[in-house]
C-alpha cells in the first residue's frame, strides 16, 4: 500500500465526493498531480478524476465499517 501525504487523502476524499456528485471542495493540484502518477485519478476536462483503483486506495483506508 502506498503511503499518501495529507493532502493527498485529502484530495483523493474530494474527487470521492466530486464523483458522488456532490459539490467537492478545492482539490489541491500537487497532490491531484502526484494521484496521477499512482495511477488513483486521471486528468479530465473538469479537472481531475477519480480512478477505480484511487477509489479502492480510498476503501482500503477507510477500513472496515464500524
Amino acid at each position: 500500500m502506498v503511503d499518501l501525504t495529507d493532502a493527498q487523502l485529502n484530495a483523493l476524499h474530494n474527487l470521492a465526493l466530486k464523483k458522488s456528485g456532490a459539490e467537492a471542495p478545492f482539490i489541491n493540484i500537487g497532490a491531484a498531480r502526484a494521484l496521477t502518477e499512482l495511477g488513483f485519478a486521471e486528468r479530465s476536462r473538469e479537472g481531475w478524476d477519480i480512478t477505480p483503483e484511487g477509489s479502492a486506495a480510498l476503501a482500503r483506508l477507510a477500513g472496515p465499517p464500524a
